[in-house]
């Protein structure tokens, strides 16, 4: 193994395979590093479907959805592999923001409409309408597990090198770069490199305990289900559900986001209230009330699915207090972290980005830094998972951020 590197890349989910895409590509010299193996389970970055969701007013998120629907195409046409079906994404209830969503959607040339609830109603029987509800034609669902697999093919044939079952247990900035302690399964051994990417997942505040002050990153174990489909003859949008007032809603734990898994049935799930944990002490077994709450949602609200028949999904979140994304850069460590729950979305966008602070060719935008003014007063020193705590609305005025 090459004990010198240009750029390591460390985590290979969807944010490192993207940046190691966006690297390469530009004929950086690249090194990609995961833990796990291909397909695994552990983190994030797997399933068949996550949501593209438009559902934004923020202009640095709906500027991030434009350039990440044209570089999915990209990446779709490169590879050969269809990564979006567009579908079509509809956010209903309550939510006051989407009438500001409709208007930042308009004005950046993406389609958003307003329906009554009859009328939705008719066209997705699967779900039932009680509410605004606005259409997003543009949005639909994506592919990890095959977006994961093409990043990393297409950042190979750029000359990327994709390593997996290496682990780095440790980094230090020194004056030659950064030294990482990695294994493989059989040593470890200590690598150079001129610059590292982190984008470790639920791992970040481990890794960079004692290197870079973060904010607060809470990793919490999520729970979405798939419910059985009951009305096989129904059309399945994505769908974010936000809540209403009144002993009708007592058993929410947060708005609701859902999709079709082509053989799978619909997936639906809370949004980032998971129990916290250890990434590395997951127990990936539901808990039981959320389980019990969100069956109930699925026979109140999904009168397309068989809400007795479900399989569990546990998956993680990692989540920065304000809910919007840290993209920044400390000395030789480039930080990708704090997706909350809403950023797969925006891979390749983000990979761009993360290869522009790698190159000293841009910025991110100040709402993702690291040392921005809403997290301030929530840093901590090793930036450590906290105590449960409510979800903040996050900066966006935009609606349904989850996928």
């Amino acid at each position: 193994m090459n004990t010198i590197l240009d750029t390591a890349v460390i985590g290979g989910g969807a944010m490192g395979s993207a940046a190691a895409w966006a690297l390469a590509r530009r004929g950086r010299d690249v090194t990609l590093l995961e833990q796990f193996g291909p397909g695994h389970r552990n983190g994030a970055s797997h399933g068949t479907t996550r949501n593209f969701n438009p559902g934004y007013s923020d202009p640095d998120y709906v500027a991030l959805l434009a350039e990440s629907a044209r570089l999915w195409s990209e990446i779709e046409a490169d590879s050969g592999e269809r990564l979006l079906a567009r579908t079509g994404v509809v956010n209903h209830g309550t939510d006051p923001r989407l009438g500001a969503v409709q208007s930042a959607l308009r004005g950046a040339g993406m389609r958003a409409d307003f329906l009554a609830p009859a009328e939705a109603a008719e066209r997705w029987r699967g779900i039932r309408f009680d509410q605004q509800v606005l259409h997003m034609p543009d949005g639909g669902q994506l592919n990890p597990d095959a977006a994961l697999p093409a990043l990393q093919r297409l950042a190979t044939g750029h000359g990327a090198e994709v390593r997996h079952h290496v682990r780095v247990a440790a980094l230090k900035i020194t004056d030659e770069g950064v030294k990482l302690t990695v294994e493989d399964g059989r040593a470890a051994m200590v690598l150079t490199a001129r610059q590292v990417i982190v984008t470790a997942g639920g791992w970040t505040a481990k890794l960079l305990d004692g290197v870079a002050a973060l904010p607060r990153l809470r990793v919490t174990q999520e729970q979405p289900a798939h419910f059985a489909v009951a009305d096989e003859s129904a059309r399945w949008p994505g769908f974010n559900h936000f809540p209403g007032s009144g002993k009708a809603f007592d058993y929410w734990y947060s708005p609701v986001y859902g999709m079709q898994t082509p053989g799978e049935g619909i997936k639906a799930g809370w949004h980032g209230v998971g129990p916290v944990v250890d990434p590395d002490r997951r127990s990936f077994t539901p808990e039981p009330r959320q389980l019990a709450a969100l069956q109930r949602y699925a026979r109140e609200w999904l009168p397309g699915v068989d809400a007795d028949s479900l399989k569990e999904i546990s998956c993680t979140y990692t989540s920065t207090s304000d809910e919007n994304f840290i993209l920044d850069r400390v000395g030789p460590v480039v930080i990708g972290a704090g997706f909350s729950g809403h950023g797969f979305k925006f891979t390749p966008a983000i990979g761009r980005i993360l290869a522009d602070l790698a190159t000293g060719r841009g910025g991110a935008p100040a709402a993702f830094s690291a040392s921005r003014p809403s997290l301030r007063h929530r840093r901590s020193r090793t930036g450590a998972a906290g105590a449960p705590e409510a979800k903040s609305s996050g900066a966006d005025p935009g609606a349904g951020r989850n996928e």
